[in-house]
């Protein structure tokens, strides 16, 4: 679907990391603590599914939590810039979101909880970053710009829709479009429904046990990922694991798309989606390609993943 340009920036925002990387380096704590909650309250899921954000119509879910017979849910709101801690009781806490230290934001949070009588003990160090500081004692990390968040939050919006369009096109086992804060990042992967070999692990501040877990299937996957101070370019992604032979030299569109042999995936960024006549499009045009070279060359049985849609008769419509 083609959009006009003042639609299309509106919808899918400039979004260079530079621009925002304090905010971003703040907000990828903060999303690490309340990630953290749900993790420890949570049962184990495969992949470790049972951690992850959820994107939605103002900002990012844990959706329901379980504590004892009771459950509450943790929101940002990126539109009113608040956290919303809201409880089956019918309790609820809002904290305003606004430049503030991780150590304080992790008190605020902890604070609410109690007072709402759902008190959790989580595990202060960071994952997936090289510097971990523990969030009761970050004082490094301080900005927000609520701007900026918006804008984030927004183009989770719209991968999440396209993502989700891309995932309806496969019967097999496939993850729901979700956020994980560890990476900070938003993904949906296909399995192929066979075993993968162990993971090398090595994921900094990570157990190399939860990562086997999370790779011991072959998958291909899709993601965003808005950057980082190392390499601050926001792309959307794609790789498969176990790679398969001839994945790096496969031929994955649009143009723009390339092979990243330092990442082992491919990349298209997020500036060339945006400024393209439909984004959206594009955005299909690059999964699909990525997700052909990844089934084809590792040979998966792609006939029985591949999606047949029901034909709808009259009789089954609702009006």
């Amino acid at each position: 679907m083609k959009i006009d340009a003042g639609a299309r920036s509106e919808s899918w925002p400039a979004l260079n990391f530079s621009d925002w990387a304090a905010t971003a380096s703040t907000l990828h704590m903060w999303t690490q603590i309340v990630g953290k909650i749900r993790l420890t309250l949570t049962p184990w899921i495969n992949h470790s599914w049972h951690v992850t954000l959820y994107v939605t119509s103002r900002g990012l879910t844990t959706s329901p939590i379980p504590h004892g017979l009771r459950t509450f849910e943790i929101r940002f709101d990126f539109i009113d810039h608040e956290l919303r801690i809201l409880s089956s009781t019918g309790g609820i806490r809002i904290l305003k979101l606004r430049p503030q230290s991780v150590a304080q934001f992790y008190a605020e949070v902890m604070s609410a909880l109690e007072a709402l009588q759902l008190p959790v003990r989580i595990n202060l160090s960071p994952n997936e970053i090289e510097t971990a500081i523990p969030f009761d004692q970050d004082e490094e990390h301080r900005s927000y710009d609520p701007e900026y968040a918006n804008r984030f939050w927004r183009v989770l919006v719209q991968a999440e829709r396209v993502f989700t369009q891309f995932r309806s096109r496969f019967c097999g086992k496939c993850s729901p479009v979700h956020f994980f804060w560890g990476s900070f990042d938003l993904a949906v992967s296909r399995f192929s429904g066979r075993p993968a070999p162990p993971h090398p692990g090595g994921v900094p501040h990570l157990p190399d046990a939860v990562a086997r877990e999370a790779y011991s299937q072959e998958v291909s996957s899709l993601g965003f990922w808005p950057g980082n101070a190392g390499m601050p370019t926001p792309i959307f992604y794609s790789y498969a694991y176990p790679e398969p032979a001839g994945f790096a030299e496969a031929k994955v569109v649009p143009a723009a798309a390339s092979y990243d042999s330092k990442l082992h995936e491919f990349t298209l960024p997020y500036e060339a989606v945006r400024s393209a006549e439909s984004p959206e499009e594009m955005l299909l045009e690059f999964a699909q390609s990525a997700y052909d070279a990844a089934s084809t060359l590792g040979k998966w049985d792609r006939a029985a993943l591949r999606e047949e849609k029901p034909s709808l008769h009259s009789s089954d419509q609702r009006s």
